[in-house]
């Protein structure tokens, strides 16, 4: 399954990453790898932004949380293979609508290679996110009615201008 970090293109390539899907990681919630780097060398933090489409300060956030734990060389970070494999399990997380601190307790077991999910965990999960869906759906229906009624004041102060003749109502 595909990850939203990545953006294919029409012909199932990931050109701006130079991937393929082939090279995409496997199961969501299972053994999670980061996409394929040019080796397994330590990455700098720039680096790794890039490479998971997010910004070094979100990079920085996730090290003050606790959720990874990159090597230092003076001030410079840097990440191996086994932290980027950890920040795609956290990204996978999010983008499951868990919550960071749910994250780092999904995480927290020892020897962890995946999110660690119950069949509860999943249920509850999925339950949350069609409720926010629905919430979503119903804000969504109330712009459009909004919208639509901005257009009609439209139409009616167009037809009721002074030389304008009226049409059939």
């Amino acid at each position: 399954m595909v990850r939203d970090v990545f953006i294919p293109g029409a012909d199932g390539s990931v050109a701006e990453h130079g991937l393929s899907y082939d090279d995409l990681p496997g199961s969501l919630l299972g053994e999670a790898r980061a996409p394929v780097a040019p080796s397994d060398r330590p990455m700098s933090i720039n680096e790794v932004s890039r490479q998971f489409g997010m910004t070094p300060r979100a990079l920085r956030f996730y090290e003050v949380r606790g959720l990874i734990n990159p090597q230092r060389r003076g001030p410079t970070r840097l990440y191996r293979r086994s932290d980027r494999d950890r920040l795609a399990l956290i990204l996978t997380g999010r983008r499951l609508g868990f919550t960071l601190a749910e994250i780092g307790d999904l995480l927290a077991k020892p020897n962890c290679k995946g999110l660690n999910l119950t069949r509860e965990q999943c249920i509850a999960q999925i339950n949350l996110l069609e409720r926010q869906k629905r919430s979503t759906e119903i804000a969504i229906a109330e712009l459009r009615e909004i919208y639509s009624s901005f257009y009609k004041q439209f139409l009616d102060s167009a037809d009721s201008r002074p030389g304008r003749p009226r049409q059939g109502r």
